[in-house]
């Protein structure tokens, strides 16, 4: 499959450019209700599947079912990504209007992060073959370890990342809007939103781990490797803000989750030992692994409807006051001292 460096550019422009319209789209805070996260879902899912059906047109069939593999596995496994974000949000009481600002950042960052990771991956397996038997036991393993029954959940206050986060950076204890960052007392100080930014973004990191080894079991052409990722990762945001109320249903989910990966680690043995499994095999597996799975969970649920995640009776941040509010100093221009008057600029009479 040859891509041209000029192909390369007209994605990463169109990717830019969703980017630009979803931001301008949320330019002002609000809460994104249900039926507005669903259609801004279909939205991104129509581009994905639409750039697939672009794939298998222009390269053929066989490049076709392997962008819709990668793309399934990625999109499977972002729903326990919004899952996690839920715990998160929730723990540090993060008001609803200002989540779409971390997660649009936290994609952002997600995208030049798994980039990254797919350039040095690329790298390895073209190198080194045996990396495969590596990636293939890491997806085996971490398979077993999420099926296996445990007594295990996210728990935010024993973050460690959080804790050093306090320790070096200084903070206040309360949100400030949409701002990472306020100056206050001549001090500049981190927000709570910067610190949830900078767990969403070490969370995506623990995600990748797992998923980039899965996707190259489909497929170890680059370019259908990052655009799976990419439009997966795209349609992120709208996904949480429709599923997060929804965690409680996913009841099999992670069980479909986990025998996916333990048949990519599978499919990459083979493939390492020449024992090719064909595309379609492949695709028609993981969907049927997690439609069952996610059919079977809303199955056992059903009649449950909408609720969130369990909130902390004291949360650790708080939204600042309007008297805080209104001390805030300019971010980058200390507020003259009161009493004292501005030195005047040059040119300027005094």
């Amino acid at each position: 499959m040859g891509v041209s460096p000029l192909l390369w550019l007209a994605v990463l422009g169109l990717i830019v450019g969703m980017l630009a319209v979803d931001l301008f789209a949320h330019r002002r805070a609000h809460v994104i209700g249900v039926r507005e996260a669903a259609t801004w879902s279909a939205l991104w899912v129509a581009i994905g599947v639409a750039f697939g059906a672009w794939v298998w047109w222009a390269y053929g069939a066989d490049s076709g079912q392997q962008y819709f593999a990668g793309y399934l596995i990625e999109k499977s496994l972002a729903v326990d990504n919004v899952f996690v974000w839920a715990i998160l949000f929730t723990y540090f009481a993060v008001p609803r209007e200002y989540q779409h600002r971390v997660l649009f950042l936290g994609v952002l960052g997600a995208l030049v992060l798994r980039g990254v990771f797919i350039a040095g991956g690329s790298v390895l397996i073209a190198s080194f073959d045996w990396v495969l038997y590596l990636f293939a036991a890491f997806l085996l393993w971490t398979g077993y370890r999420m099926i296996r029954p445990r007594d295990e959940h996210l728990d935010p206050e024993r973050s460690r990342a959080l804790r050093l986060f306090r320790r070096w950076v200084p903070m206040t204890d309360a949100y400030h809007g949409q701002r990472f960052l306020v100056r206050r007392d001549g001090v500049l100080l981190a927000t709570p939103l910067l610190a949830v930014l900078v767990l969403v973004e070490l969370t995506d990191v623990v995600f990748a781990v797992d998923s980039i080894p899965a996707i190259f079991a489909v497929t170890d052409e680059p370019f259908l490797v990052f655009t799976a990722n990419a439009f997966a990762l795209l349609g992120l945001r709208a996904m949480y803000f429709l599923l997060a109320d929804l965690v409680h249903r996913f009841v099999y989910l992670k069980v479909g989750l986990a025998l996916v990966l333990v048949w990519v680690g599978v499919k990459m043995v083979l493939k390492v030992d020449l024992l090719y499994v064909p595309t379609p095999v492949s695709l028609a597996v993981i969907a049927t692994v997690i439609g069952v799975s996610v059919a079977a969970s809303l199955r056992v649920t059903r009649g449950q409807g909408r609720r969130a995640v369990a909130a902390p009776a004291a949360p650790p941040f708080r939204t600042a006051t309007p008297e805080e509010l209104a001390a805030v100093e300019p971010l980058w221009r200390r507020r003259t001292p009161a009493g004292e008057q501005e030195a005047p600029s040059a040119g300027r009479q005094p």
